[in-house]
């Protein structure tokens, strides 16, 4: 009886019917789409903070640069003297530590044992700057990348390769010269735990990645965008202070360009820096991500000098589009969605009430031959449930459709990450030079997607069921308060 009636009486208020089911859907509609897109960009988020962080990594431990001492640039000095007024090619490479002040090795073991973490893995940050070029006596003409300097006596080139030079610039003195500088990053890893630091949030898209067993060995993984630049490939060689080096690998970021340019094995990086058995970044992965403020508190309590920073910490630093849309989604388009749920549950319900209302004949005689109120309700109820559940199924509908419109968009969202100096940055990248130099800024471009999950659905379901019990408790109501006396009124 109940189904039978619950039939005809929706086949006969359909545009009633689908009238509530649409003010349900939209409202539902909106939630979904706000949650995909809220999702989304925490994805994104994650992606930059892991191309900076390295994947897995929870904190890191670092050193803050010593200021360099009065009248220092706090930079290698480049030194060439023409001995004659003939031309005299020279090349030297100026290899220096950055990210920080560096720690001893034996801090990573300490780390590790700390309590709350899991894992710890140490990395050396270097910069390599590489001088090269015709020195003669007389004017000097420096040249870095595409931009020249005429001086005379001395003259300071900066970058070359796209990478920030840390450590201050370098000096350049001597007669007359004309040479090019070029500079590059380099960061030593531990090979025998990669899952961990700068490699992690790398993927090898030619040759290999290192093995346990090549702790000294003198190979290499290149980024894509360097080897690019150089033309380097699997199998090509490259010299650093005349150590030679072989790509085994060329590997491609997760998301965004690559920080780094260079990954060669710990020790021979501590060999070129000149810092056997220390590192500059300590990569730590906690055991709970629930208590990481409280390991970073133990850390710093038990190791002092250091400064340890979260991935919290980082991602204040993130600003641009990525980070506006991302406080639109989490603050407006949550209380949008709020707003426009509970319209849309309010409208159900008064409809619902207003439905019930024209039908006093029909629940009066009802009554009158014997129906009791719990049945009427329960009838009531009934209908707006199957009206909820017909507008959630359009709501998902519509939700995953403009989801799924979003993700084929794929619009554009930039994340500016500010790296300030004192071995702050993350990464092991450019940019963390010493203090008093200026902070760098690294944008990186991130595509959007809205991502529906399996709880975002059940999120839907769940509204969905809550808008018809609300509009059938609203309309239940009023239905139990009729009398069979009521249906007698109504008829003239």
């Amino acid at each position: 009886m109940f189904g039978i009636y619950l039939k005809r009486e929706l086949g006969r208020r359909k545009k009633a019917a689908l009238v509530i089911a649409l003010g349900l859907a939209l409202g539902i509609a909106l939630v979904i789409t706000v949650s995909s897109v809220s999702a989304g960009m925490s994805k994104a988020q994650d992606k930059v903070l892991q191309s900076l962080y390295g994947l897995g990594t929870d904190m890191t431990v670092t050193k803050a640069q010593s200021a360099p001492t009065s009248g220092s640039s706090g930079g290698p000095s480049f030194k060439f003297g023409a001995k004659s007024s003939s031309s005299t090619k020279q090349s030297s490479d100026r290899v220096m530590t950055q990210g920080g002040q560096a720690l001893k090795s034996s801090l990573v073991t300490k780390v590790a044992s700390q309590k709350g973490v899991e894992n710890a893995v140490g990395a050396l940050s270097l910069n390599v700057t590489k001088v090269d070029g015709s020195f003669t006596q007389g004017k000097a003409k420096t040249t870095t990348g595409s931009s020249s300097n005429s001086s005379s006596g001395q003259g300071q080139p900066g970058g070359g390769s796209g990478s920030s030079s840390g450590g201050g610039q370098p000096q350049v003195q001597g007669g007359g010269a004309n040479f090019n500088v070029n500079s590059y990053s380099v960061v030593g890893v531990d090979v025998a735990h990669q899952g961990l630091g700068p490699l992690a949030s790398m993927k090898i898209t030619s040759g290999k990645t290192f093995t346990s067993s090549q702790t000294g060995t003198k190979v290499a993984v290149v980024s894509k965008s360097y080897a690019k630049e150089k033309k380097y490939k699997v199998g090509s060689t490259f010299k650093i202070s005349g150590t030679k080096f072989t790509i085994i690998g060329i590997a491609t970021p997760d998301s965004s360009e690559s920080t780094t340019d260079l990954f060669i094995p710990l020790k021979p990086a501590q060999t070129l820096g000149d810092a056997k058995n220390e590192v500059t970044t300590i990569y730590v992965k906690a055991t709970d991500s629930k208590q990481i403020s409280t390991v970073k508190k133990e850390i710093q309590s038990n190791i002092s000098g250091t400064t340890v920073t979260t991935s919290a910490d980082l991602a204040s630093t993130v600003s641009g589009s990525l980070s506006t849309a991302s406080s639109l989604a989490t603050s407006v388009g949550k209380w949008l969605s709020i707003a426009v749920l509970a319209a849309a549950f309010l409208v159900a319900a008064l409809l619902t009430s207003s439905a019930v209302s024209r039908r006093v004949r029909e629940f009066g005689t009802l009554k009158a031959l014997g129906w009791p109120s719990r049945k009427v309700t329960r009838q009531v109820v009934g209908e707006s449930m199957v009206n909820g559940l017909i507008g959630g199924a359009l709501g998902i509908a519509l939700g995953v459709g403009a989801a799924y419109a979003v993700t084929a968009i794929s619009p554009k969202l930039t994340a500016q990450m500010g790296s300030t100096g004192g071995g702050g940055g993350m990464g092991g990248g450019p940019g963390g030079g010493g203090p008093g130099q200026q902070s760098t800024q690294n944008t990186l471009e991130i595509a959007l997607t809205a991502p529906v999950s399996l709880t975002t659905i059940a999120l839907a379901v769940g509204l969905a069921v809550a808008g018809g019990l609300i509009a059938g408790a609203m309309g239940g109501w009023r239905a139990s308060r009729m009398r069979p006396a009521d249906a007698l009124r109504s008829v003239s």
